[in-house]
């Protein structure tokens, strides 16, 4: 990176709380959508970002938060398995990336690439928005007024805020929200003050669930993706390659061992924040060391038993509002995947991947086989891969 700051101890310390609050806002919406402790979830992303770090050999300025991708399947499947039983499909994710660590080392970037090409990952990504359309508009139903100041503001923020603030919609949309619902009386401050100052996050411990493993292990396609997308990503901002060093193996694989180690205490699996990367862009501090240090105030905060209180205060319409625009964006990524790579639609194999793919996700398909059933993102995903594998690509003239 061109005109890269040189820090002090005094300021990484700084820098690094700053972009953990950048971090913040995506970080606890997560656990906030699917029933998990928030106070988890940083602690979780504390954990993961230093796990990463050591595994990348402190060389990648990349934060690890909760991933959005996993949204619909963790509601999807708490309901079928139970909390505890989801986390253990939830680790085995971490063993896919495992295992695409490995593939990336022996074979190369570009076996994942074929493996899971834009016109599979584009329509996957689409889904995980589209799946949560309904949940998002069921928050926003309990107080209309409250969704759309939160709706506002995230945007207002997204299109003409500057600086740092524009790196932070989220958490801009659910404090203007916060504040509108104290002022109007909607908001239960009792909660907060019975909280201790400190207190240890509500860790949960995974049963192992069969079931639940090969619900979870499909929906793991995309985020690995993203996680390729994200380190190239990064590399462009600060002007160095880490696909060959550390390599992108061992990206992968901190990503993935982090996200194990998250699953194994209760928390939604990490992945790497776009945000940051961007407050990176706009500060130039490249240095990882700011970024563990923000993963260490991640620790720090999820042990202050009042954040976790406050946080479970914020009303359900709140969240609804900023998760009409979020869930949206997430599926406009996906078409964006589609346009960014020239997917060209009128190619009928492209076309019978794409639509198979949305119909099996919208439509609520599954697959049952005995007491396993596979439904939902990750049958979906699973179809767009065997598609791609078995018809036939046109030869080029």
């Amino acid at each position: 990176m061109t005109n890269e700051r040189i820090l002090g101890p005094v300021q990484k310390t700084i820098v690094g709380a700053q972009f953990l609050f950048v971090a913040f806002g995506a970080t606890v919406l997560v656990p906030l959508l699917v029933g998990l402790d928030p106070s988890v979830a940083l602690f979780t992303a504390g954990i993961g970002t230093l796990i990463f770090h050591a595994v990348t050999k402190g060389k990648v300025p990349i934060f690890l938060g909760s991933s959005f991708a996993f949204i619909a399947p963790i509601i999807k499947a708490t309901e079928l398995y139970g909390l505890p039983g989801t986390l253990s499909g939830l680790v085995a994710v971490g063993a896919v990336y495992g295992i695409m660590s490995a593939l990336v080392r022996l074979r190369g970037v570009g076996f994942i690439t074929n493996l899971f090409p834009p016109v599979v990952v584009g329509p996957v990504i689409m889904l995980i928005g589209l799946s949560l359309a309904g949940t998002g508009v069921d928050m926003a139903k309990g107080n209309w007024l409250l969704a759309i100041i939160a709706l506002a503001t995230t945007v207002i923020v997204s299109l003409f805020a500057k600086g740092l603030l524009k790196l932070i919609p989220i958490f801009a949309g659910i404090f203007v929200g916060y504040v509108a619902a104290s002022v109007m009386g909607l908001v239960d401050f009792q909660p907060i003050i019975d909280a201790p100052w400190f207190a240890l996050p509500a860790f949960v411990k995974p049963e192992f669930s069969v079931e639940a493993i090969i619900f979870m292990l499909p929906v793991a396609i995309a985020p690995v993706i993203e996680h390729i997308g994200d380190v190239y990503a990064i590399n462009e901002v600060t002007g160095k390659d880490y696909v060959k060093d550390p390599g992108l193996h061992r990206t992968m694989l901190g990503d993935g061992l982090a996200c194990v180690a998250a699953s194994f205490i209760g928390g939604p699996p990490v992945t790497t924040y776009s945000e940051v990367t961007g407050a990176i862009s706009l500060t130039k501090i490249a240095d990882p060391a700011v970024i563990r240090i923000a993963g260490i105030f991640g620790i720090l905060f999820s042990v202050l038993g009042k954040v976790s209180s406050l946080l479970k205060t914020i009303p359900s319409a709140v969240l609804g509002g900023i998760m009409l625009l979020l869930f949206g964006t997430i599926a406009s990524v996906g078409i964006n995947t589609l346009v960014k790579n020239k997917v060209d639609m009128g190619d009928t194999r492209n076309l019978v991947i794409s639509s198979l793919i949305l119909t099996f996700g919208i439509g609520g398909a599954e697959l049952t086989c005995g007491s396993i059933t596979i439904s939902g993102i990750g049958l979906s995903a699973l179809v767009g891969v065997i598609l791609n594998l078995v018809i036939p690509k046109k030869k080029k003239a």
